[in-house]
């Protein structure tokens, strides 16, 4: 029988601290566990490790094929992780909850994956998350529309470089208040007005928008940019269109100290300053004579594409009155025939001098 009072107490307690303590120290199959730190990396794993040390702070499971993370993802929750690395995992999906039970995840790895959906409700709503990184993992902007909705409000950190974004969606930095460092580096933008004199992005000291599309600034934008005197913005590696209308921006840069970088800043076209320094475009170059050539060849593709509609239009005309054109054309071919028929008779009749006085006979 077991002991009873103080001493069976005592056992007991130290049933439960042998539990804790294996609970803790268990590592999950084909992960390395060393001290606070689990990595799982490079095994082929198609789901995230079942079961994870409670006292884990740093979580790596990079180089798998996990292609979605869920609320079942984390079924135990993990007061100490705050660093986790999922990048390289051909991921896909995160759906709600899938950070539900780890409140205290302060950096988040999602680089070099494949995003189709990211739900706004991954994050929980007093999410601690300070750095996200999502390099290489969006092909089209639409997935980021989870920043709309997302309480991401302690976010200072997000890098979105090497992205085929085009576009962001509206509304997408208005969640978060203290974003400090956007990188947009090589994300193929071709107009960039999230920053604006509206109040967006208020904490934001760093933006990286080099190596994308853009050929011109929307004065909205640099009037933000005024509004951040600490702000630091790097523009180097984009298509400047060295027109008439991005003499704004070229007044703007030869006063701002913001753009770090605007030394580097060439001209892509028209051909007359193509390579050259921005800066030392003079405002008298800035012309558009060759406007009127893009709009000429705008207006013939348009032509072209009204003239295309029209032809569609009339194939499609005879096709649904397909049965009337062939009996109108089958009348047209009798009546010929008639009339021919007709022709040949009276030729055979002159050709042929018995017909033909048959006919004198016929008619006296």
């Amino acid at each position: 029988s077991f002991p009873r009072g103080p001493l069976r107490s005592g056992m007991t307690r130290l049933l439960l601290l042998l539990v804790l303590a294996v609970s803790c120290r268990c590592c999950p199959d084909k992960c390395l566990c060393s001290l606070e730190t689990v990595k799982c990396q490079n095994q082929d794993l198609v789901e995230m490790p079942p079961s994870l040390p409670a006292n884990t702070k740093s979580l790596f499971v990079t180089g798998n094929k996990i292609a979605q993370i869920s609320d079942s993802s984390f079924p135990t929750r993990l007061e100490n992780l705050s660093e986790m690395y999922l990048s390289g995992n051909e991921m896909e999906y995160v759906h709600a909850g899938a950070f539900k039970n780890l409140p205290n995840l302060v950096r988040l790895d999602l680089s070099n994956n494949s995003f189709q959906n990211f739900s706004e409700s991954a994050f929980p709503n007093d999410s601690k998350l300070q750095f996200l990184n999502l390099s290489r993992s969006v092909n089209n902007y639409t997935t980021l529309h989870f920043f709309v909705h997302a309480n991401l409000s302690n976010l200072t950190t997000l890098d979105l470089s090497n992205n085929d974004l085009l576009l962001l969606p509206d509304g997408m930095f208005n969640g978060l208040p203290g974003l400090a460092t956007l990188n947009l580096r090589n994300s193929s933008l071709i107009k960039f007005q999230s920053v604006d004199k509206n109040g967006a992005l208020p904490a934001l000291s760093d933006l990286d928008l080099r190596d994308n599309n853009l050929t011109d600034l929307p004065n909205a934008t640099m009037a933000g940019f005024d509004l951040r005197l600490d702000l630091r913005v790097q523009l180097a590696g984009n298509p400047w269109h060295c027109n008439c209308y991005i003499s704004d921006l070229l007044a703007w840069l030869k006063d701002s100290t913001q753009v770090v970088d605007k030394i580097e800043l060439t001209c892509a076209d028209p051909e007359a300053v193509r390579h050259r320094p921005l800066l030392q475009v003079q405002q008298s170059q800035l012309t558009c004579t060759g406007d009127m050539q893009r709009v000429l060849k705008t207006s013939y593709v348009f032509l072209g594409l009204v003239l295309a509609l029209i032809g569609v239009m009339f194939l499609l005309v005879l096709f649904l009155n397909r049965k009337g054109i062939k009996r109108w054309m089958y009348n047209i071919r009798d009546a010929c025939r008639d009339h021919m028929e007709g022709y040949h008779y009276r030729y055979e009749i002159n050709s042929d001098p018995r017909l033909a006085n048959l006919s004198i006979n016929s008619d006296v």
